[in-house]
């Protein structure tokens, strides 16, 4: 495993080779240490895994927030989102983000804003197009995403660091049985209790729940949204999807949800064979109307 900012030149002419012949790679995404930082374990260390597809790539990427209620990393809405796709021509990047209980907000934000700023930062040699760097997130990771896509930035023109330069805004989101909310009486307590501690009667933590809960943050420029849940969801209520369609539909923010009857919590990309494993074929739908699966 190669990291960014630890090897020469020789090397890194080796890794980004490697991301062209479709190798997966994992990239760390900050030279030294990452803002806010509480040591050197790989645990403090954000990265990215970039998986790129073969022939047909679309030079489209989606950087990938698997769930686990901000407290671990579900690997299996990581490396089988990306391959999933790569079979659709779309690069898959999973993220390794921060979590509880060594780091909380703003560390899971910061690394996915990095990601973003990253990828695009690096879309010529990695063979993408800068305007098409979607998010995609599970449950927590989904919360993780829609904060990436109502807490974005253009980037600061007079940052040393010219990756911070460039904006974070995602192109779009797919939101999978996500948090959305962090207040009462739909949230799911315990990402919000990794994320921001236990609940507390002082205004700042009240200013906390108002910013992070995303139906709240919401304006015209919000990236657009496909939105799955399902209506029989017993760890996050499916009311968090129809808070965040509400305020997107309100702000003229293009969306598509899709509310199964019955889809488990944490199912990932799904069995095909139900009907709730068919939201990866309507995404799929949907991702080509939005010109992701068009090779540029």
């Amino acid at each position: 495993m190669l990291f960014l900012g630890l090897i020469g030149a020789g090397a890194m002419a080796t890794l980004f080779a490697n991301l062209a012949m479709s190798k997966p790679q994992t990239v760390r995404l900050w030279e030294g240490d990452a803002p806010g930082a509480l040591g050197k374990a790989e645990e403090d260390i954000p990265t990215i895994t970039v998986y790129r597809p073969g022939k047909n790539n679309t030079g489209a990427a989606v950087i990938i927030c698997p769930g686990g209620g901000y407290g671990v990393l579900a690997p299996h809405e990581g490396k089988p989102v990306a391959e999933w796709l790569n079979k659709i021509g779309v690069t898959g990047i999973v993220l390794k983000y921060r979590i509880a209980p060594k780091y909380h907000h703003p560390a899971p934000l910061t690394d996915v804003l990095r990601a973003v700023r990253f990828t695009r930062a690096h879309a010529k040699e990695w063979k993408l197009d800068p305007e098409r760097i979607g998010v995609i997130g599970f449950s927590a990771g989904g919360h993780l995403a829609s904060t990436a896509s109502t807490h974005f930035d253009e980037g600061d023109k007079n940052a040393l660091d010219p990756v911070e330069q460039i904006s974070s805004r995602p192109t779009l989101s797919i939101l999978i049985y996500p948090v959305i909310t962090f207040t009462e009486p739909f949230l799911h307590h315990g990402s919000r209790n990794n994320l921001i501690g236990e609940p507390s009667d002082k205004p700042a933590f009240t200013e906390l729940t108002t910013s992070l809960s995303s139906e709240q943050q919401v304006t015209g420029n919000t990236s657009p949204a496909f939105l799955v849940h399902g209506a029989n969801d017993t760890v996050v209520p499916c009311e968090n999807v129809l808070l965040y369609a509400d305020a997107l539909r309100k702000h003229h923010v293009p969306v598509e949800l899709h509310l199964y009857e019955n889809l488990p919590h944490g199912i990932g990309i799904g069995n095909k064979n139900l009907p709730s494993g068919t939201w990866t074929t309507r995404c799929e739908e949907w991702l080509q109307a939005r010109g992701f699966l068009t090779p540029k």
